[in-house]
């Protein structure tokens, strides 16, 4: 099939890495880590290979310290074994000609004493328990309510800055290719961005600029350890999940854009719904505008794409590379379809977090359904 004219084929320079189609993995939490630890397993880099064929993967989040752990059976990547286990995923990955970004995480509030070092209280910008927000801390624990956090003290900011500091650093000894700041979906840094979750009044919360310092000098840091063409950052600037909001979102990521584009990064992954393809009001074009009125580099939409909306929006400079999510779940080798136009395999949402290899690495791909007809 002829592709010279398909948006989502033609290749794209990202920072230093040559992508041969716009069809990305976006982060995608699946809670299958090999216990004690927290350490990715064979059976992930099995996965993570399977979709090797996306123009660049990025890796499902990964706490930056045990901090930074907000559900069990996420992976991290601040210890000696976790570094192992996802220099097996880069391997296995890189052997089968692909490209991945670790994406960095500290979920701040959304967490539970039971998963916190000691018991301690999750720690958050300010002592604001997010309503309705729930983990899980266990296989059979189920759904649970988050608790209050503690606001840091000014003092910490140094250390959170410092953690993602040696997430980056253990990313780059792990073999990926680049990393992703996660300040999205209402995690630690984008409640220190947004100011319902940020009622601050020190240095690090109040106005905008006080409210983006944190993430910025995160954001610096990373990029010192990587070179700025290495790294991206996800935002959510409408985004309602863990309780989120904003009063001015044009306002903030506005601005924060205009001080992304100044630190040079590779890119800016923007969700573009506020979670779980709800956008029923269509994507929030105004915070797009604003967005990439300040940053000049990649722009990455995300959030309930089909192709044809890929092609369109990459077509009309409204995106330059689209995250997908649920449909890499269910279909490992989703740009070979997409450029088939062939039908998708049915995702089995029931199997998204825990559990083994059903509904992991057992979708099959097109080939696949081709030798056993």
């Amino acid at each position: 099939m002829n592709n010279v004219n398909d948006a989502l084929f033609q290749p794209h320079e990202l920072g230093s890495l040559t992508l041969p189609n716009r069809v990305l993995m976006s982060p995608l939490t699946r809670a299958r880590a090999g216990q004690p630890g927290d350490v990715p397993t064979d059976m992930n880099a099995q996965y993570y290979q399977q979709r090797a064929s996306a123009g660049l993967i990025i890796s499902e989040a990964t706490q930056v310290s045990p901090q930074g752990k907000g559900y069990a059976f996420t992976p991290g990547i601040h210890s000696p074994e976790q570094v192992e286990g996802w220099r097996k995923v880069t391997g296995a990955v890189h052997m089968a000609g692909g490209r991945i970004h670790a994406q960095l995480w500290h979920v701040g509030r959304i967490s539970h004493t039971a998963l916190q070092p000691d018991g301690k209280k999750p720690v958050a910008p300010s002592a604001i328990r997010p309503e309705g927000a729930k983990t899980f801390i266990s296989a059979d624990s189920g759904m649970v309510d988050i608790p209050e956090p503690r606001a840091l003290e000014t003092e910490e900011m140094t250390d959170i800055v410092e953690q993602f500091r040696q997430g980056a650093l253990n990313a780059r000894e792990a073999g990926f290719d680049g990393v992703e700041v996660h300040a999205a979906n209402g995690y630690l840094l984008d409640q220190f961005l947004k100011s319902g979750s940020n009622q601050r009044n020190d240095e690090f919360g109040g106005s905008l600029e006080n409210r983006m310092r944190l993430p910025l000098m995160v954001i610096e840091a990373v990029v010192d350890v990587w070179g700025k063409d290495k790294v991206g950052v996800r935002v959510s600037p409408t985004g309602s999940f863990n309780a989120m909001y904003d009063e001015d979102p044009v306002a903030t990521f506005g601005e924060f854009a205009k001080h992304l584009n100044d630190l040079g990064i590779a890119y800016i992954e923007v969700v573009e719904d506020s979670f779980q393809g709800n956008h029923a009001n269509g994507r929030p074009e105004e915070v797009i505008d604003a967005i990439q009125a300040g940053f000049k580099g990649t722009y990455i939409g995300n959030g309930a794409y089909t192709a044809e909306e890929a092609r369109k929006r990459i077509s009309r400079g409204r995106c330059d590379l689209v995250t997908f999510g649920r449909p890499f779940i269910a279909n490992p080798d989703l740009p070979e379809r997409f450029r088939q136009h062939a039908e998708l395999n049915e995702w089995d949402d029931s199997t998204f977090y825990g559990g083994d290899e059903r509904g992991y690495t057992d979708y099959p791909t097109l080939k696949e359904l081709e030798t056993s007809a």
